[in-house]
């Protein structure tokens, strides 16, 4: 599906069809037809728009005579319900500059550019191709933010009820966040430097504009931090699992333990009933208060094995 956009006024609208400066988003459904049709509408290389829609496709660009290609990698919800899969997955957007256009692609519905369709970011101009750019890197940043935050209140949540519980479904939802932030590591440490090399070749030809070059410097600084965050979070996450692991495999040899004392305990009137059950003579057995002696025993000896246990501090 083809999306034309023009800024007029203050509010971004939509437009049927392709006019100079607008913003040409290519969002899904699309079909292979309408990516050929574009490409020789606007002599672009086919591999710029199929690339961006390779989902395991890294941040780079590239350029081809007028025409550069920046591919970054944004979070998305995961589309997937299966178990264990991560909750938010990582792809690129395509964005090619040609002429006075901007072309924005992805295989995804992406929030990224649907807060720009929606008019929810100020000051945005399509026109104004560099700035446009730059604030397709801003709110990528953002959104990492914002998922960073969303996956740590989500382990807050799991680590509270893994405290009352030790089943694995607990485990299960730690391993589901862990992969969403290996997923999120991986791509803003491809961004970031992505990033950096387009300020040190000035890939956007911005050098001569310190209000962009500033704006470039802000989201290098914010990406950065975002990566620490994804970082931490993972370690944190880490050595959560692990301690919870031994924690629970800890609690599993206690009741082991416990079972097999109480096993121990009650072993001794099974084994004083068994050898007053056969038939030889034994002790007392001849005695009217024959049962109660011989309970008083068994209760006799489980009861001092219980307080050796107990001393012992294995109960």
């Amino acid at each position: 599906m083809l999306q034309y956009y023009i800024k007029e006024g203050k509010k971004l609208v939509q437009v049927e069809q392709m006019v100079p400066s607008c913003w040409i988003n290519i969002a899904p459904p699309f079909t292979q037809e309408e990516l050929e049709e574009l490409t020789q509408k606007l002599d672009i290389p086919l591999d710029f728009l199929t690339d961006s829609l390779d989902i395991d496709e890294r941040s780079r660009y590239e350029r081809e005579d007028d025409i550069r290609l920046i591919v970054v990698n944004t979070p998305i919800s995961n589309p997937s319900d299966t178990l264990n899969a991560p909750l938010f997955i990582t792809v690129p957007i395509g964005i090619i500059l040609v002429k006075s256009y901007v072309l924005t692609i992805t295989s995804f519905e992406n929030p990224v550019l649907q807060r720009f369709a929606n008019n929810k970011i100020k000051q945005f101009n399509p026109s104004d191709r560099n700035e446009f750019v730059l604030q397709i890197l801003e709110q990528s940043v953002y959104r990492f933010l914002i998922c960073l935050k969303d996956l740590n209140i989500k382990r807050n949540l799991v680590e509270k009820e893994m405290y009352d519980s030790s089943r694995n479904r607990e485990l299960k939802k730690l391993l589901s966040i862990e992969k969403s932030l290996v997923y999120l590591v991986t791509a803003l440490s491809s961004n970031e430097l992505l990033m950096m090399k387009m300020k040190r070749t000035d890939f956007l030809g911005i050098r001569g504009e310190e209000s962009l070059v500033d704006l470039l410097d802000d989201i290098i600084i914010d990406n950065s931090q975002a990566s620490e965050m994804a970082n931490t979070y993972s370690s944190i996450l880490s050595g959560t699992m692990n301690a919870f692991a031994s924690i629970i495999s800890n609690n599993l040899n206690v009741v082991i333990q416990r079972l097999t004392l109480v096993t121990i305990i009650l072993m001794l009137p099974t084994l004083v009933a068994s050898f007053y059950g056969m038939n030889v003579p034994l002790p007392f057995m001849k005695s009217a208060n024959a049962f109660y002696g011989i309970m008083g025993i068994s209760l006799f000896l489980s009861i001092f094995l219980a307080i050796f246990f107990r001393k012992k501090k294995w109960f």
